[in-house]
């Protein structure tokens, strides 16, 4: 009975307040709630969530869709700042782009007793342009502190009907109550794509509109014996106007852990996509309905396949540097450093050309479908059968439904008999099948010159493999000094290219040793930095302090230092996605320490070999001790990129018995 009445103290608890949503009525109770009442761990909360998507018509524009948002949030901690902070994306196509309308925003506090709120100026509202396709509207609100409650509302109009962002019905963060309703005239028949674990099943009902037109008639005058006359009539279509509508209560957040590619994959979610427009005395016409529309949509645009037919502004360079080679790899790998070498990729992302490839190989930099379809033009122009790739960036997500939208990236690949080879021009440290980390998503789609189109896995099959060699002497007093050697391959060696080329040496030092519990470094060496067909290569010396603990005679040590993953990454029970490392990894340490005179081993922790199921990892510890030295092997092998969440119980546990093993000790005892 206890329980029974302590969960109707909660309900009410929940639902006592906050029911008055019209903006700028927030009350004292909102702002005197120190936690969340269900989820104590939050730093922050929407008290609100509501987003409205229909449609207007003007005589001019014709339908224009408009979304209306607003959003109450409950800040309770410093660590929930970041939520004050909102940024909204505005798609541009020529002279035709998003507006925003109506933007207010106030901060409300508690001040001796009364809601004081605060309005966010102008001046606090900044315009970026992302690329030619996107622009950004972004403002953080003001005076926010813990415990404040934030709120804006806005509107979004819209001539791109086609194009409706995603209706998220899961935040980051828990939310108290969502209303979402997506209302479209039975002209326009959209289907909904729903993903995520949240079972939300809308309401569904229809209500009557109309359309006034102003008709105007000019009656001729009869060659000027009589005036001309204008009439205006008025006239009206009627329709229907089929409505959805999502109305939830406490929302869980959606828990972050670490190795996902994207949380937005699996985020609640409804997307509606155009089907078909049936406008009165109009044809039918039908949008994207499956991956073929998208792939020909795409592909006889200008600034995509267009782009593939231009080659006179490269043909000289490519002719005089090709003269005399027959070998089709190495006419590929030359077109490809060449790329690489004279275009600058400008840090845009896009499967359109936003200048053309003619003036960005002219200025030397362009955007990722610039480098990319350039390179595939003139790896189609030396005779190789190369097509462009469309990819989905780790950032954008998995694209699960066939839309546009999809796909925001563009890499080549060069298709041989038996194997496919992946080229992305736009990193200078990347090689055949070497792909930027933010490309390795899922599938990419082939797009072939007659429009044909199939998936290529963009996860790599060869491991990263990184082996570190250390020699150690261990003093009496817990210094340790030695020397280290790392040899980095494939993903590895990329990672250490891109963080440590061109990058001041003494940070990169610097940022090291803190990373490895503030050991100091010297003589520090790298190899192969910028050969990219050898592993990289790196040594130093070190110095590190208090390396052991000492007990009477004894002296207890981490054989792995300052090596050891210090917790498993894994904490939730479950998991209902995917675990993504990106790319297979081997992680090998062969440690050699030689012991203090005047001791000796009086333990050592057992050997041990941990085997993930079906072959998707392992774990080799191997410890062995003689009168001065001990010498410790350790393996860490994760044999591919994703684990499914199935295995998500035995990866935990394997990490976990790995956290435990590198942190067991070796005893020394007084000889």
């Amino acid at each position: 009975m206890k329980n029974i009445i302590c969960s109707i103290v909660l309900l009410i608890s929940i639902n006592s307040f906050s029911q008055n949503f019209k903006f700028g009525k927030v009350n004292e109770e909102e702002l005197k709630e120190k936690l969340h009442p269900i989820d104590s761990s939050a730093n922050a909360a929407y008290l609100y969530k509501y987003r409205r998507t229909y449609f207007t018509y003007n005589e001019n524009d014709g339908f224009v869709l408009v979304t209306d948002i607003h959003d109450r949030i409950k800040i309770y901690n410093q660590e929930g700042f970041d939520y004050a902070t909102k940024t909204i994306n505005r798609f541009v196509d020529g002279g035709t782009k998003e507006t925003i309308v109506g933007l207010k925003a106030y901060t409300y506090n508690l001040v001796n007793g009364k809601v004081d709120d605060i309005k966010l100026k102008s001046s606090g509202v900044f315009e970026n342009e992302i690329s030619k396709y996107t622009k950004q509207t972004k403002f953080t609100m003001p005076d926010v502190k813990e415990g404040c409650v934030i709120e804006y509302k806005y509107e979004l109009r819209s001539p791109f009907v086609y194009n409706i962002d995603e209706f998220e019905l899961q935040a980051e963060i828990p939310i108290k109550k969502l209303v979402a309703l997506f209302e479209a005239p039975e002209y326009y028949n959209y289907k909904s794509n729903i993903k995520g674990y949240l079972k939300a099943i809308p309401t569904k009902e229809s209500r009557s509109a109309s359309i006034s037109f102003t008709n105007k008639t000019r009656t001729d005058g009869g060659g000027g014996l009589y005036p001309t006359t204008t009439q205006f009539s008025q006239s009206k279509v009627d329709y229907q106007v089929n409505i959805s509508k999502y109305d939830l209560n406490n929302i869980p957040a959606l828990n972050d852990e670490p190795y996902v590619n994207n949380i937005n994959n699996y985020r609640s979610a409804v997307k509606y996509e155009l089907s078909y427009r049936k406008l009165p005395n109009t044809t039918l016409k039908y949008y994207t309905t499956s991956w073929e529309d998208v792939i020909t949509t795409i592909y006889r645009s200008e600034n995509f396949g267009g782009q593939l037919n231009k080659l006179n502004y490269f043909k000289d360079d490519i002719d005089a540097m090709l003269s005399g080679v027959t070998d089709p790899v190495q006419k590929a790998s030359m077109i490809y450093n060449h790329v690489k070498q004279n275009v600058k990729w400008n840090g845009y992302y896009g499967k359109y050309t936003e200048v053309g490839v003619k003036k960005a190989y002219k200025d030397h930099v362009g955007n990722v479908a610039e480098i990319n379809l350039m390179l595939t033009a003139m790896l189609r122009y030396a005779g190789l059968n190369a097509n462009p790739v469309l990819v989905s960036t780790r950032n954008n997500g998995v694209p699960l439904f066939p839309t546009r939208e999809g796909y925001n990236y563009v890499i080549s690949a060069i298709e041989l008999p038996d194997a496919v080879i992946l080229l992305d021009a736009t990193s200078k440290y990347s090689s055949f099948n070497l792909l930027p980390y933010r490309t390795l998503n899922w599938k990419g789609r082939i797009i072939r010159e007659n429009e044909s189109t199939t998936t290529v896995n963009l996860y790599p099959r060869i491991k990263a493999k990184t082996t570190t060699f250390m020699n150690a002497t261990l003093s009496e007093d817990g210094e340790i000094t030695g020397k280290i050697r790392n040899m980095k391959t494939n993903h590895d060696a990329m990672s250490f290219r891109e963080a440590y080329i061109n990058r001041n040496l003494d940070e990169y030092i610097e940022d090291l040793e803190n990373r490895y519990g503030g050991i100091e470094i010297s003589e520090f060496q790298v190899t192969n930095d910028l050969d990219l067909s050898k592993p990289v290569m790196v040594n130093y010396n070190f110095e590190a302090e208090e390396q052991f603990e000492s007990i009477g005679d004894k002296l207890f040590i981490s054989p792995m230092f300052f090596f050891t993953i210090d917790e498993n990454p894994f904490k939730l029970e479950s998991r209902e996605f995917p675990v993504d490392f990106g790319y297979p990894s081997s992680s090998k340490y062969s440690i050699n320490i030689a012991i203090p005179e005047g001791y000796k081993v009086e333990s050592i922790p057992e050997k041990v070999a941990i085997q993930l199921p079906d072959n998707l990892g392992a774990f080799k510890y191997n410890i062995i001790a003689n009168e001065t030295t001990i010498q410790l092997v350790v393996d860490v092998d994760i044999n591919t990129s994703v684990i499914a969440p199935n295995y998500y119980k035995s990866l935990k546990e394997y990490f976990k018995l790995l956290v435990e093993k590198e942190k067991e000790k070796v005893v020394l005892t007084k000889a």
